[in-house]
């Protein structure tokens, strides 16, 4: 792992403070993969980020039901759809409480002035709160919501109305979506008299099944059980910790021992050791992912097709999903995984060529010995759980065309921050569906709206751009799949990245751990998560 440094002294310190709580019949203990870069969910797109806040001390309108990708009710009971699809009502539910911390004590009950701050934040960029709190909202701007979403408007005290632009055939998944995570309004008006409006991102409260407590960098997350929660089945652990754990090696010896019951992103030539441990059990199902390298198409010479169709034509897939990803990958050719509804499965890759690729980079005018900057995650993720190893593949496969690879890495939150800013040449990413519909996809990662956000490519094309709109304003879903498919063409034939793996998800967890359901979405919940004594 690149740019994390275990000191024994360290180690040794931090699992002294965490055993004790361990062995607490209902304290759970969860190996975490990196350090959340903050816990206001609307900032962030990582699941690593979203398993700290979204997954535990928020709720939204909508959320998906645990383990599937069918919507139910949230912190809004019911709500109806106008005939012409651009008016939503929510009617919300009641008496529901906010957290109670040591940085604040609520005085009122969930309402309507907190989603109408949760929006009127993200949509105005003359909120006064986000004028204190300058931040982005990634998910919202990339999807288009910004733009989407006219207004939001109280009708009384437990009913909001959401007024919309343009139909968005996905809105009620999207308001289900970690970045939709609803904030107190009251809290906020707090920290804005205090003058400590960041500390939003710091000091979170919502009105999730557990209760932020505190936060040690680069060391744990203490969270406590939601008493008050109002789906009180959820919560079956008095304590929850995460100890982050960046060391796929050091997560499972720590699950082995019990030091932690639940550990993130085994490493595939674990998988069998942690099957054959009689205290350990592996669930697992096919992935909702895509393992893929970006290349960033405004920095030259990436900025050529030929160039691009050269990288991806000289890169051997096949040995990366063997070495890489061993029994848990399967070749990816598209932008889509094959789960996805209007995946083309017709969409191919061009053959491993490595002479028509040292032929495209001549005709391109690059030079033999030419350095491109290729950067790789230095956490495992679902879909891909070793970029490291990726990347030094893939810098041998662009050597024998005579492409220099420099290997980058950085710290997983600054690795995102410098890669939004478009500071890389080609990057290691990869990407877990957040809603089930292709918008997330097609939208999300490659669209003109996203490339300040999550279109690492930073590829803005016209006519695959208005595909993908139109695609996301009709309810026809046939219609819908047609149009994707046309996009996903355009999106290969312009090689804004490489496909490389759609990987198996494998969690493993301890015996005594209960009702643990796998995210499609590549979360980590603990509602309703328990252990046996």
């Amino acid at each position: 792992m690149d740019r994390f440094t275990f000191k024994p002294l360290l180690i040794t310190l931090a699992l002294t403070a965490i055993t004790p709580i361990a062995n607490a019949a209902t304290t759970l203990v969860y190996c975490s993969e990196a350090s959340p870069a903050g816990f206001d969910p609307s900032q962030y797109t990582s699941g690593t980020d979203f398993d700290a806040s979204a997954e535990t001390v928020f709720n939204r309108l909508t959320q998906f039901k645990r383990g599937g990708t069918e919507i139910e009710p949230g912190l809004a009971t019911n709500w109806d759809v106008s005939p012409d699809g651009l008016q939503y009502t929510f009617h919300l539910r009641q008496n529901v409480k906010f957290h109670t911390t040591d940085y604040f004590t609520p005085t009122r009950t969930f309402n309507a002035d907190d989603v109408l701050f949760t929006f009127q934040r993200l949509l105005d960029p003359e909120n006064a709160f986000r004028k204190a709190y300058p931040a982005e909202s990634p998910y919202f701007t990339d999807m288009g919501l910004n733009t989407t979403i006219k207004s939001v408007e109280k009708l009384d005290e437990n009913t909001v109305r959401f007024n919309l632009n343009n139909v968005d055939a996905a809105f009620v998944q999207n308001l289900a979506m970690s970045f939709a995570s609803v904030q107190s309004a009251e809290y906020a008006a707090q920290l804005l008299k205090e003058g400590h409006a960041a500390d939003l991102n710091q000091k979170p409260v919502g009105t999730g099944p557990f209760v932020f407590k505190r936060y040690q960098k680069d060391a744990q997350i203490r969270y406590a059980a939601n008493k008050d929660y109002w789906k009180p089945e959820d919560v079956k652990l008095d304590n929850l910790v995460f100890s982050i754990t960046p060391d796929a090696a050091v997560r499972l010896q720590k699950l082995k021992t019990g030091e932690c019951q639940v550990s993130g992103y085994p490493r595939p030539a674990d998988i069998e050791v942690m099957e054959k441990d009689p205290n350990l059990r592996v669930l697992k199902q096919a992935g909702f992912n895509l393992g893929f390298l970006a290349y960033n198409t405004t920095h030259p010479p990436l900025d050529q097709l030929k160039v691009r169709q050269a990288l991806d034509m000289a890169i051997d897939k096949p040995a990366i999903i063997k070495a890489v990803y061993q029994s848990a990958g399967q070749l990816a050719q598209n932008a889509l995984p094959p789960a996805q509804w209007s995946f083309d499965p017709n969409i191919k890759d061009a053959p491993h060529d490595p002479v028509k690729a040292r032929a495209l980079l001549k005709e391109a005018g690059v030079a033999p010995g030419t350095t491109i900057n290729l950067w790789a995650m230095t956490v495992q993720r679902a879909s891909n759980p070793n970029a490291r190893m990726s990347a030094q593949m893939i810098q041998q496969d662009w050597e024998k065309i005579g492409i220099k690879a420099n290997i980058v890495s950085y710290e997983w939150g600054e690795y995102i921050k410098r890669a939004k800013n478009g500071e890389h040449d080609a990057m290691i990413y990869g990407w877990t569906g957040d809603n089930g519909d292709p918008d997330n996809w097609l939208g999300v990662l490659y669209s003109c709206a996203a490339v300040n956000g999550s279109n690492y490519a930073k590829w803005c094309d016209p006519a695959y751009d208005k595909l993908v709109q139109q695609a996301k304003v009709s309810t026809d879903k046939s219609q819908r799949v047609k149009l994707y498919q046309q996009a996903q063409l355009i999106l290969k034939q312009q090689v804004p990245i490489t496909p490389i793996a759609n990987s198996t998800v494998f969690q493993p967890l301890r015996k005594e751990v209960t009702d643990f359901k796998i995210s499609p979405f590549g979360l980590t919940p603990f509602y309703g998560v328990g252990i046996n004594k």
